[in-house]
């Protein structure tokens, strides 16, 4: 099978969502990602639970949900940063690799030898990814991100929530996600220019500039008119009727984008005239009239059930879907058809487990799943023999001295030991 990213070969200094997103997106798509975790504990989120991943004998192991959700087609190998030998070994890594990517504070790395000022001239061809919560500019540049941060600050969390509730956060880290995807393709645009001209870059990517940025129309309101969106909960602040209603049963999202599918809708909840009253013919006034015009929909669509009102919905051709829990999001026909659900054998688990598929599908390259998110260490003895040539008493000498974890020591640590040392209980 052709892979589109095949040849290319990512080093993953990376933790938590928005690198890890991003590194399994290039995984996906073909490229080698040699994933860098602490000895012992790993990746933050391998503890993040529960939900755990089971053992044959089902009890917990380390491997979170919320770790196997961003960590597929990656190798593992663990690597004490802070000494001198892991140091070197990262340099030797770094030889053979393409992209670098990380989240550490700005300027965090340095002190180990690895900011990009340090490594650019040594490495010319090296694309740096570093992924912060403000980047690397700024009166905040050298401040920690997270997820929920750039959600408050970015104005997301101004944005959402019921009308007269308190501000929301999305129920995802949406600011983390959205930040992965930007940095592949930096990465990507980085890739294509280095084709060009042999030359690498810095590819500067922060949780708060992608949320703003993602904000889009939000964000242009403000800047456009001086004022900030109205906060309208599930309804949409420049098109009426676009929100959620309750039905009969349940909820379901009515989503009419132009003046004729709100012709066709006023057929449906048997109001014909509505269409042609004024007050709400076109868009512009059904925004400025909503306060009228929205209670008179929500005490119809009550009236009858969601499945009905797909039914007919469906059948004027009118933007409509019910408000999904994540069983039925699985249980869908469509789900299944493309793929958003598949099976990995796990070294841990006695049986394949489910994890979310990619999104992305390529007539020519379609996307593989070659390897489920690895224990730590899992590639350690593979990647230090094979791509650097350590004989395998240096590798048994770097273990001894806590350098590197291999899987054999790994499992020399129970799961309920990590999770002691983790949580100081």
């Amino acid at each position: 099978m052709k892979k589109a990213l095949a040849g290319l070969r990512v080093l993953d200094l990376s933790r938590v969502l928005a690198g890890p997103f991003c590194t399994q997106i290039l995984g996906d798509l073909g490229a080698e990602v040699i994933k860098i975790e602490k000895p012992g504990e790993g990746d933050d989120t391998r503890l993040w639970g529960p939900p755990f991943l089971k053992d044959a004998q089902g009890r917990d192991t380390t491997e979170s949900a919320y770790y196997l959700c961003a960590n597929r087609n990656k190798k593992s190998v663990a690597i004490d940063l802070k000494s001198a030998e892991g140091q070197a070994l990262i340099h030797r890594l770094l030889e053979h690799c393409d992209i670098l990517i990380e989240n550490f504070k700005v300027g965090g790395l340095e002190k180990y030898g690895l900011g990009y000022a340090q490594l650019k001239e040594k490495y010319p061809a090296l694309i740096y990814c570093s992924i912060t919560g403000f980047g690397q500019t700024g009166p905040l540049a050298h401040e920690p991100g997270y997820d929920f941060m750039a959600q408050a600050l970015s104005g997301l969390m101004a944005s959402t929530g019921a009308p007269d509730g308190e501000p929301m956060k999305v129920g995802v880290a949406v600011s983390d996600i959205m930040t992965g995807l930007n940095a592949a393709i930096g990465i990507l645009a980085a890739l294509h220019h280095r084709e060009r001209t042999g030359a690498g870059q810095m590819v500067d990517v922060a949780l708060t500039d992608t949320t703003i940025a993602a904000l889009s129309n939000l964000s242009q309101y403000f800047l456009t008119s001086g004022q900030c969106a109205p906060r309208l909960g599930n309804a949409h602040s420049t098109i009426v009727p676009y929100q959620a209603f309750e039905t009969k049963d349940s909820h379901i999202i009515i989503a009419v984008g132009n003046n004729e599918q709100f012709k066709r809708f006023c057929q449906i909840l048997g109001q014909p005239g509505w269409a042609a009253d004024a007050r709400f013919a076109k868009n512009q006034s059904r925004v400025i009239n909503r306060d009228i015009l929205v209670p008179m929909i929500c005490a119809i669509m009550k009236t009858k059930t969601t499945d009905a009102w797909m039914k007919a919905t469906i059948d004027a051709d009118i933007p409509a879907g019910p408000v999904n829990s994540m069983d039925k999001v699985f249980a869908m026909e469509q789900t299944q058809a493309r793929g958003m659900e598949i099976r990995m054998n796990h070294p841990l688990a006695p049986a394949p487990i489910a994890l979310v598929g990619s999104p992305l599908k390529l007539s020519e390259t379609p996307v593989s799943y070659e390897t489920a998110p690895p224990v730590c260490g899992q590639h350690t003895q593979e990647v230090l023999e094979k791509l650097l040539n350590l004989k395998p008493d240096e590798i048994d000498a770097l273990k001894n001295a806590g350098v590197v974890q291999t899987a054999s020591n790994q499992n020399e640590t129970s799961a309920g030991d990590i999770r002691s040392k983790q949580t100081g209980h």
